[in-house]
C-alpha cells in the first residue's frame, strides 16, 4: 500500500459505518457478531489496553475495517477490532467490501485476493501505518491442522457433518484466536510506531 495514493480520503473514511450502526444493518449473523464481542473483552488483557493507549497517543488514532457479514472470518475477527477501539480510543469506521471494492483493491491477500475483514491501521490525518488480513497466522495453520484431521478421523461420513465438525472445530479455537490477533495487531504497532 505504502507509496500510492489511497482513495481513503478523510471525507471517505467519515462514510464508514460506526461498529454498532454496522451492525444494525446487517441482514444475517447478528447473532454471531454478537457471541464474538462478547469473546472479543476476554482477549484483551489490562497489559493491551495500556499499550493500546499508548499507540494512540503515539498515533495510531483511526482504523478502517472492510468486510461482509456473510463472513466467518468477519463475523469472528471484527468484534475483535471493535473491542480494540473501544478499549484504546482509536476511531473505527466500517465499509462493506462488496459496495467499497475501490478500497478493498489496496489491500489485496497476496496481490490478488480480496480476503476479508481487512484492518487498516492510520494515523489522525490518515498516513498509512500498516494493514493486517483475514486471520492470525496461527489460526492458518490450525485450521490446516483440522482439516487433515476431519478428513482422517471422518472419512466416509456425509458433507455436512463434516462440515459441521470442521465448523465446531474451528469455532472452539476461535476465542485463543482472537487473543492471537491482538497480540500480532501489538507487533505491527510495535513496528509501525517504533514502539
Amino acid at each position: 500500500m505504502t507509496g500510492k495514493t489511497s482513495v481513503v480520503t478523510e471525507e471517505r473514511f467519515r462514510q464508514g459505518f460506526t461498529y454498532p450502526d454496522y451492525i444494525e444493518q446487517i441482514n444475517v449473523n447478528k447473532d454471531r457478531f454478537d457471541r464474538h464481542h462478547g469473546t472479543a473483552k476476554e482477549a484483551i488483557s489490562e497489559d493491551d489496553v495500556a499499550f493500546l493507549k499508548q499507540a494512540v497517543e503515539n498515533g495510531a488514532t483511526k482504523v478502517l475495517v472492510l468486510g461482509e457479514d456473510w463472513c466467518p472470518d468477519v463475523y469472528r475477527g471484527m468484534p475483535v477490532i471493535a473491542r480494540v477501539a473501544e478499549a484504546s480510543g482509536m476511531e473505527l469506521r466500517v465499509f462493506p467490501r462488496d459496495t467499497n471494492l475501490d478500497i478493498m483493491d489496496e489491500f489485496l491477500k497476496n496481490g490478488e485476493h480480496r480476503s476479508i475483514p481487512v484492518m487498516v491501521f492510520y494515523t489522525s490525518d490518515l498516513k498509512y501505518l500498516f494493514h493486517w488480513i483475514e486471520r492470525p497466522e496461527l489460526a492458518d495453520q490450525e485450521m490446516s491442522a483440522i482439516g487433515q484431521e476431519i478428513e482422517r478421523d471422518m472419512a466416509g461420513q456425509d458433507e455436512d457433518t463434516i462440515r459441521r465438525a470442521r465448523r465446531d472445530r474451528v469455532n472452539a479455537k476461535f476465542p485463543s484466536w482472537q487473543k492471537e490477533t491482538v497480540r500480532e495487531w501489538r507487533g505491527l504497532l510495535s513496528q509501525a510506531l517504533g514502539l
